[in-house]
């Protein structure tokens, strides 16, 4: 499809309604789109961005609907390939494009695509191109999510594309986000997934982005935003220090011994007024898990033994939250064991990069008896008193 945001600056990306899975590990529950858009100067043409190489033909072809017949300039925020695979396509086609980026993302892009050096026009943070009557001001944001992203600012339009940062794995038809309720969750899936682990550089291009006017937003990903101020807003909040008097409960139980344990926990926390976001993790959509952690005072993993140590899965998870970094402030641990009881060890382990005090779990042999029901009602009551140290209870 293609549509005009602007005057001379068109839509030309494409929808991936049936995508399921992102880079072999996120799931897509509503596909995603790949954004790239064309500016029309007076002088001089530029495309932000390409495609997936999958939706190649839906990029040339737009291009030739424009009666596109000269490109001056690629601009290519980002290596990873769903932004930049149709590059060397769009080379061949227009043989005078320069590809313009930074220093880090032309070694990226040699060394994924194999580009030349000689179509390369390397640039600085908050160097400037001009297409006649439009200006190009390119802003440096490493760690969103990779080290050599750029965001680029068009000034005379106000509109800010923003490559990753701000985006969604949405696909829809509708260019502009028009239900915020709907779209806010698949935005905040994409921020847990994504961008969470790299919070504290989000904030700092926040901070950086605050100093332009901005009337439109233009990700990479997912609709686009003409009314920016409901996506800052949420960044804003998802990548501060608060913490919400939530519980995630993250468990696998093999025999049942552990899911008596994470029930009477779970009824427990709930009688004291906290809530609780259990996730079985035979079951669950690691999507859904991220996105709870993104505001959660407090990690509880819940696991049965293996051997001598934890369930696979909850090794994977823990693996995760390690990787995801999120804001959590304590995290605790449940577990039961036939004869191996090396658990605690390895969890701990695997989770050096979660910043949170550990509080004493409740790890028993076989099933729960009375006096382990009462160890939980501590934990719980413990929790209680954290939460309320925070005054978010």
């Amino acid at each position: 499809m293609i549509f005009e945001i602007a005057p001379g600056i068109f839509y030309v990306g494409a929808l991936d309604f049936e995508r399921r899975l992102f880079d072999e590990l996120i799931p897509l529950p509503y596909g995603t789109s790949y954004n790239a858009f064309l500016i029309k100067g007076s002088e001089k043409i530029a495309l932000i961005d390409t495609v997936d190489p999958s939706k190649e033909n839906v990029l040339i072809d737009n291009l030739k609907k424009l009666k596109i017949n000269r490109l001056d300039y690629i601009i290519a925020h980002h290596a990873e390939q769903d932004h930049s695979g149709v590059i060397p396509v769009v080379l061949k086609h227009f043989t005078e494009a320069k590809v313009v980026t930074n220093a880090k993302c032309k070694e990226l892009l040699q060394k994924l695509l194999l580009i030349p050096e000689e179509r390369f026009l390397v640039i600085q943070d908050k160097d400037t191109l001009s297409l006649g009557n439009k200006t190009l001001e390119f802003i440096f944001a490493p760690w969103v999510h990779w080290p050599e992203t750029i965001l680029t600012y068009l000034r005379e339009d106000q509109i800010l594309f923003t490559c990753d940062f701000l985006g969604s794995h949405f696909a829809s038809s509708e260019l502009f986000v028009t239900d915020e309720c709907r779209y806010y969750d698949s935005a905040k899936r994409y921020y847990a997934e994504i961008m969470m682990p790299f919070r504290t550089n989000i904030r700092q291009h926040l901070e950086t982005i605050s100093n332009y006017q901005i009337k439109l937003i233009a990700p990479s990903h997912g609709p686009l935003h003409n009314k920016p101020e409901f996506i800052l807003n949420a960044y804003r909040d998802w990548t501060s220090d608060q913490v919400k008097n939530e519980v995630v409960i993250p468990y696998v139980s093999m025999h049942g011994s552990v899911k008596a344990m994470i029930d009477y926990f779970s009824d427990q926390l709930i009688s004291l007024g906290i809530n609780v976001k259990p996730f079985n993790l035979t079951v669950t959509d690691i999507g859904e898990l991220a996105m709870a952690l993104v505001d959660a005072a407090t990690l509880v993993i819940g696991t049965s033994a293996v051997l001598t140590g934890p369930h696979p899965q909850t090794i994977y998870i823990a693996y995760l939250v390690n990787a995801l970094r999120p804001k959590t402030k304590f995290v605790s641990l449940i577990a039961s064991y036939a004869w191996g009881a090396k658990v605690k060890e390895k969890i701990v382990e695997l989770i050096p990069n979660v910043k949170a005090e550990l509080l004493d779990g409740v790890i028993i042999q076989g099933y729960p008896t009375k006096d382990d029901f009462t160890k939980l009602e501590n934990l719980a009551e413990k929790i209680k008193e954290k939460h309320k140290n925070l005054g978010i209870i």
